[in-house]
């Protein structure tokens, strides 16, 4: 009996939750998530020069196609964030994205560095997600309601899209023998299975949304840090990138799992 009462008064939680925001939990989401691609965005017109001589450096490609690749990512970040934004062509956008990020996975050698790539493969979750939402928002009003029975790309698009987002979780992991690092830990890697899984999903995400957040304020505080030390742009990309993670993470609470989960099989049990 006492489970029961447990697992109700979680479902209960959610629910209100669910019912308070869902007006406005969608719009939160998608601006998480597109952040870093705004920030990013922004960025190159202020760094211009820095981004174009280190692409140029890097690459021995010349001044005018190190130029070429700023302006690409100027243009198409901020113009895939109004897209999404203003909810036009959503789908091209995220294409888009997802083809910016690609470039940038390459151009700055993320590809070998294995805590930026898994972040970057966790940003690429977060847009599999908002593609998925974009698929759906023909057949609802409200796109966090997904649609029962409903066997599509959609649902495979947010299985994909929450296995990847566990990503950034992996890098937060600590292998310290203290007892809070241990702790952490535990409790940290239960919640992303469940959230891979799809069991007691949008409970574990909004709980991996709370601890996130604290966990990127604390850690990623660039405003503390003056503007022209080399920590502050470091801190100020980390930051983004875990706010755009949190969107993804608002985007399932609000979304569910879909079709390809244990909480969508328990309702055929």
């Amino acid at each position: 009996i006492i489970p029961n009462k447990l697992s109700t008064n979680k479902s209960n939680i959610i629910f209100n939750f669910l019912r308070v925001t869902k007006q406005y939990l969608p719009h939160v989401a998608r601006l998480c998530l597109i952040s870093t691609f705004l920030e990013d965005g922004i960025r190159m017109w202020f760094q211009w020069n820095e981004q174009r001589d280190y692409i140029d450096a890097t690459w021995s490609c010349g001044y005018f196609l190190a130029a070429c690749f700023v302006l690409l990512n100027l243009l198409g970040q901020l113009g895939g964030c109004v897209l999404i934004l203003s909810r036009n062509f959503v789908q091209y956008a995220c294409f888009a994205l997802f083809g910016i990020l690609s470039l940038q996975t390459i151009a700055y050698s993320i590809l070998w560095d294995l805590k930026f790539l898994m972040r970057n493969l966790a940003l690429g979750g977060g847009l599999l997600l908002l593609l998925a939402e974009s698929r759906g928002e023909g057949k609802s009003m409200f796109a966090g309601v997904p649609s029962m029975g409903e066997h599509s790309p959609k649902q495979y698009m947010q299985l994909g899209g929450r296995v990847l987002l566990v990503l950034m979780f992996m890098t937060l992991l600590h292998f310290d023998p203290s007892f809070i690092s241990i702790l952490q830990n535990l409790v940290g890697t239960a919640l992303i299975v469940l959230v891979a899984i799809g069991f007691k999903t949008k409970l574990a995400a909004l709980t991996l949304v709370l601890w996130l957040f604290a966990v990127n304020v604390y850690f990623n505080a660039f405003w503390m840090v003056p503007a022209y030390k080399p920590m502050h742009d470091f801190l100020k990309y980390d930051f983004f990138q875990t706010m755009s993670v949190i969107g993804g993470l608002l985007l399932i609470v609000a979304l569910g799992p879909g079709g390809v989960s244990m909480d969508e099989k328990k309702k055929l049990w």
